[in-house]
Parts: C-alpha cells; sequence; structure tokens
C-alpha cells in the first residue's frame, strides 16, 4: 500500500506540448514546497501569479499557483496546483525541481486513492472520475457525472441500511425465540426480503444500462459466407471498414469496428463465414469466429433469406448464447421489413442493400440490453458492480429460502454476505488488492 505520508507530485496534463500544463501537489510537504518555489504568502483557493524559481533562484517559468490547504482538498492533504506554460521539457524542468525538494512522483491514480482513504469520496465516485475522463460518448459522461455526485453510492447505502435494520430484527428474534410471539413467522421479514430483492433487480438494470455506456457491447456478425456480415458492418459503421466482393470467404479473420448507436458505444465485430472447409486458413479463421460467439454480449447470426436451407446453421452454436437472427436481401426474397418474436428468441427481416429494416435492427439491439436514450437517471456502472449486485440478490433468495425452511441462523448469514457483497460497490468492504487494481488503472496525476 501506498505510504500516505509522502508528499506526491505529478504532471496532471496529457504529455505533448500546450499552452498550459499543471502539475499537482499533495501531502503534509506542500506549504515548504510552495514557499521554495514561489516566494509567496499564499492566501487558500486564491490564484497568485508567480515565477517557479530554480535551486539557484532563478526562473524555470512563470504562472498561476493555488494552494488548498487541508482538510478542505480534493485529496483532504494539502494540495498545492501549478499552472504553467505546457512545454514538455519546461513541465518536466518544474517536476524535477519538486521532487528534489522532498516529493516523490505519484503512482497511478493515488491523488484519487488519497480522495478515498480520506474520505473525500466512496469507491464507485473515485471509480466515475477515471470513467468521466474516458468517456466516449455525451451519454457516457453524464452518467459518469451522475456517479461522481454519488447517485449510485445513495442508493447502494440505502439498500445496506435496510439490510443493517433487518439483521438487527432477525438477531433479536434469534435472542429470544423462547417468546410465545414468532417474530420471523409473521410475514414482516419475508416482505422485507421481498422488498429488498426487488430494489436490487431495478437497481441491477439501471446498472446493466451504465456498464454498457462504459464498457460498450460487443455484437458479433456470424453466419455462411456471402450472408451480408460485412456489409452490415458498412452500413452500421457508416464507412467501407471491411472489404465487400461478390466472392465468398472474403473475410478470414476477425475484424473489429467501435461505434456509436445513439450515444451507446457499440463494438462490431466481423468474422469468417462458418462452413466446412478443407483450407487450414478459412480452419482458422472459423475458429476464431467461434472464440467470439461464445464471448459476445449479442449474436447477429446473418441467414440468406433467399436460401432456407442455409438456415439450419443455427444448430451448429453453441448452447446459451444470446442470438438474433437477421434475414437479409428481402429486396430478393419479397419479404417486407420486420420484427418477429418467435419462442425461438427474435427474427429481423432487412435487407442492408437498400436499407430498409435497419432502423429496426438499430432500436432491437439497444431494446435487447435495456438501453434508453435518455440517461438523467442513468449512473456509470462497471462489471465489479454488476457482480456484486448479482451476489447481493442471490444472497436475499437464499434468505428468503432458508426463512421459509425456519433456519433464522442461517437467513442471518446470507443477509450479511447480502450487505458486504454492497459494501464493495462503496468500498466500505474492500481488499487492498482490489483497491490497487482499481486505482492503478488511473492516469498519473489523478
Amino acid at each position: 500500500m501506498i505510504n500516505a505520508g509522502d508528499t506526491i507530485a505529478a504532471i496532471a496534463t496529457p504529455p505533448g506540448n500546450g499552452g498550459v500544463g499543471v502539475i499537482r501537489i499533495s501531502g503534509p510537504d506542500v506549504p515548504r514546497i510552495a514557499q521554495a518555489l514561489s516566494n509567496k504568502k499564499l492566501k487558500p483557493r486564491y490564484a497568485h501569479y508567480a515565477s517557479f524559481a530554480d535551486s539557484n533562484g532563478d526562473c524555470i517559468d512563470s504562472g498561476l499557483i493555488l494552494y488548498f490547504p487541508a482538510p478542505a482538498s480534493f485529496t483532504g492533504e494539502h494540495v498545492l496546483e501549478l499552472q504553467a506554460h505546457g512545454g514538455r521539457v519546461v513541465l518536466d524542468m518544474l517536476l524535477k525541481r519538486i521532487l528534489a525538494l522532498g516529493a516523490r512522483l505519484a503512482t497511478p491514480g493515488e491523488f484519487s486513492q488519497r480522495a478515498f482513504l480520506n474520505n473525500k469520496l466512496d469507491l464507485a465516485q473515485a471509480e466515475a472520475i477515471a470513467d468521466l475522463i474516458t468517456s466516449s460518448t455525451e451519454q457516457a459522461v453524464r452518467s459518469a457525472q451522475q456517479s461522481m455526485q454519488g447517485v449510485f453510492s445513495l442508493q447502494i447505502n440505502e439498500l445496506i441500511d435496510e439490510l443493517i435494520e433487518l439483521r438487527v430484527y432477525i438477531e433479536a428474534a434469534i435472542d429470544f425465540v423462547d417468546e410465545e410471539i414468532d417474530f420471523l413467522g409473521d410475514g414482516v421479514v419475508a416482505g422485507k426480503i421481498s422488498g429488498l430483492h426487488n430494489k436490487i433487480q431495478k437497481i441491477q438494470a439501471t446498472a446493466q444500462q451504465g456498464r454498457l455506456l462504459h464498457d460498450g457491447m460487443s455484437v458479433v456478425l456470424a453466419g455462411k459466407p456471402n450472408a451480408g456480415k460485412s456489409s452490415l458492418l458498412n452500413a452500421l459503421a457508416g464507412h467501407e471498414a471491411a472489404i465487400v466482393t461478390e466472392i465468398a470467404g472474403t473475410t478470414r479473420d476477425v475484424l473489429r469496428e467501435r461505434i456509436q448507436l445513439d450515444g451507446m458505444p457499440l463494438h462490431i465485430i466481423d468474422t469468417a463465414g462458418l462452413h466446412d472447409s478443407d483450407n487450414a486458413v478459412e480452419q482458422e479463421g472459423i475458429r476464431r469466429a467461434q472464440v467470439e460467439i461464445e464471448k459476445a454480449d449479442k449474436v447477429l447470426l446473418l441467414l440468406d433469406s433467399t436460401k432456407p436451407e442455409d438456415h439450419r446453421i443455427l444448430d451448429s452454436l453453441p448452447a446459451g448464447i444470446n442470438v438474433t437472427r437477421v434475414y437479409n436481401k428481402i429486396d430478393l426474397s419479397g419479404r417486407q421489413p420486420a420484427i418477429v418474436e418467435t419462442p425461438q428468441g427474435t427474427e429481423i427481416y432487412l435487407s442492408v442493400k437498400t436499407g430498409a429494416g435497419l432502423a429496426l435492427l438499430k432500436q432491437h439491439l439497444k431494446h435487447s440490453v435495456g438501453f434508453s436514450e435518455t440517461s438523467d437517471s442513468v449512473f456509470v456502472a462497471r462489471r465489479r458492480h454488476i457482480q456484486a449486485l448479482n451476489l447481493a440478490a442471490l444472497a436475499l433468495e437464499n434468505a428468503g429460502a432458508q426463512l421459509a425452511n425456519h433456519a433464522p441462523e442461517l437467513v442471518a448469514e446470507d443477509l450479511r454476505q447480502a450487505q458486504n457483497s454492497l459494501a464493495e460497490i462503496t468500498g466500505e468492504f474492500s481488499s487492498d488488492d482490489l483497491l490497487g487494481e482499481i486505482f492503478g488503472a488511473f492516469c498519473i496525476g489523478k
């Protein structure tokens, strides 16, 4: 773990040349370093113009200097921010001077980690900072802001408070088991467990949309050669991302394209045509296609609507995958664009060549994962958040089953596990390894 007694420093702006470059410093030695650099008495939270001096008193650069005394700062420690000219060399000279004055170079995410350790923000809010920086869509930015402002954390903390209250009630009922009143059999506990489970399911739905905003949905295009996979990739991407010819088997490797669909990031993956082949190159392409199919959030199986005999390829797909059958070339078969729900799943009829039915496919992709075009109430979420919510929901289901079996001690244990799973989201209950993994993915200077 990091040494919280150190003073840390880092360049907070991206590498390269620019008009302004920012260096951030945090820790107990900030007042001394500020005096040595500027020779000024700094007013807290006030922008001073100053010259930044080297060890001989000569000017390295001049710019703005801001001082935030503890605890009223981002990290909860003394913080100093230098705004100098954004040249790579001048910023490097300033950073070397700061390190010579006793600071050390910050590790990735260490400023945010100190803010978390000093209770300036919880773990979900800290992660939202990194998500805001790396957001690729406007909706992702708004959702990250929701999490930074504590919308997600507030909902989790409310659930934890309810779980604690219920645990106290159950523990009391266990302690007074000899009383004539059946505290656990009057339906109150069962109702509260059910209510908590319903609340978690609602948060899960919102978190799933938040995860898609953060990670994007992976969509694999699969099917026989010449079914129109590469043409569909080009249509969704809006440009010629893949080579399209009349020759079957043009695509022999995995082709990836990242696009936005009304604000939802998509990872479109075009794959080799699925068929029997003695060609070693084609066999390897088909093997890679099958690997991508098994990992995908959604598989679009393209079928030629003019060739019913090709539709048997569905039987060769792995069991349990999320697949939608897309019947292409309706301009030749005479079918009208449509979405049809069947016991075997969704069928979409379209023509990539004419564009008929493409809008139906786009709507299906959004609706199939619960994506909404408005993100006012959506918070950004990560896979670990989804996993924690799933574990909490499972623990509540087990608690309900144990209550029906008249096993109050096991009910109490399941509720404890549910609480711990939720507490991992905000960092109230987290391992050092988890914290290192999370903050290690941040950029240096944040």
